[in-house]
């Protein structure tokens, strides 16, 4: 209470009016009575105007605080005088600040939902109308048996590319939200890439790609092989589709003391320079997207390489190929 400059000022008046009290008493020899009087109305008035404007301090505070819960973040109560009611003012001010910034937060992820399900409710209705479409001329009687198993395949695809993306979003919502847990396990490089390929050995075959790995058997990193496979695999799917027939994939990896790298180069028909900050953005597709592309999967990569301490990048000339640039970080930076 002493800290406060008002209390100390209200607590020198007392003394200073019960001093001058004394000292008339002493040389003037004024009226008992009057010396009494004069100073009790002297003291009752100070603690009067004291009071008075503390309870100004405490409703401007109240109308502060009223203010702050209708919606209003630009006013300041902030001072530098000593005292507990400055403390308290300051105190509020930095929650109320701290309110706000969680509540610009909030905002922002509310307005990311709101993108997300546009964007998922945009990548749903394509594939939606074309299976309703083709319900609809399944009903026809005059339909060949021929169209009908078209119609039925057609179906099939559209199925498949609605559960890949319902799956995918799925995947990077958890993500988001910190509902994956990536496992911290010595993973070797070598058993990551094969098991990578393993899915892509046909169409490789099909478009006789020559694939060539390049790495020390020894290499390893710390991270999850499951959700690795995934990301590599994604990688070296796009490298396979956007390559040539007889084009050529190398994939080639290093290891130091700061890190272990991972690098997949195709011969493909490469990502224009304009497109190339964009290409891990969320349902961006660029010129050379292969058709029923949404997007998703190089966001997904990315998210994963993150989630275990590592990053991406890409080099890549239109018409020359690609180069991706896998980093996984042997100490952690975040």
């Amino acid at each position: 209470m002493l800290r406060h400059r008002e209390v100390k000022g209200l607590l020198f008046y007392f003394a200073l009016v019960i001093s001058v009290a004394m000292l008339c008493a002493m040389l003037l020899q004024v009226p008992a009575v009057w010396l009494v009087l004069i100073p009790s109305i002297l003291i009752v008035g100070g603690f009067f105007i004291f009071t008075n404007r503390r309870y100004k301090d405490i409703e401007r505070l109240s109308e502060y605080v009223r203010s702050i819960a209708a919606g209003s973040e630009t006013l300041d109560i902030r001072d530098n005088e000593e005292g507990e009611l400055s403390i308290l003012k300051n105190d509020i001010y930095r929650v109320t600040r701290m309110l706000s910034e969680q509540s610009d937060d909030l905002k922002g992820e509310k307005n990311k939902l709101t993108d997300a399900i546009s964007d998922i409710s945009h990548q749903l209705k394509t594939p939606l109308t074309s299976m309703t479409v083709m319900a609809d001329l399944l009903h026809e009687p005059e339909v060949s048996d021929n169209k009908r198993r078209e119609f039925a395949r057609h179906q099939l695809v559209q199925l498949e590319r609605m559960e890949w993306l319902v799956t995918s979003l799925l995947k990077l919502s958890k993500m988001d939200a910190g509902g994956i847990v990536f496992k911290t396990q010595e993973v070797s490089v070598a058993e990551l890439i094969d098991r990578s390929l393993q899915p892509l050995l046909i169409p490789i075959e099909l478009k006789e790609i020559h694939v060539q790995v390049e790495g020390e058997p020894d290499v390893h990193y710390t991270g999850d092989l499951h959700w690795s496979m995934e990301a590599i695999g994604n990688v070296l799917k796009n490298a396979v589709e956007h390559t040539q027939p007889g084009g050529k994939l190398t994939i080639s990896y290093t290891s130091n003391i700061l890190f272990t790298e991972i690098q997949i180069a195709d011969s493909g028909s490469g990502i224009p320079k304009q497109e190339l900050p964009y290409i891990f953005q969320r349902f961006y597709k660029g010129t050379h997207a292969k058709e029923g592309s949404v997007g998703i999967g190089l966001a997904l990569v990315q998210q994963i390489i993150k989630s275990q301490n590592g990053e991406i990048d890409v080099q890549s000339k239109e018409g020359e190929g690609t180069v991706f640039r896998i980093t996984f970080y042997k100490n952690n930076r975040k």
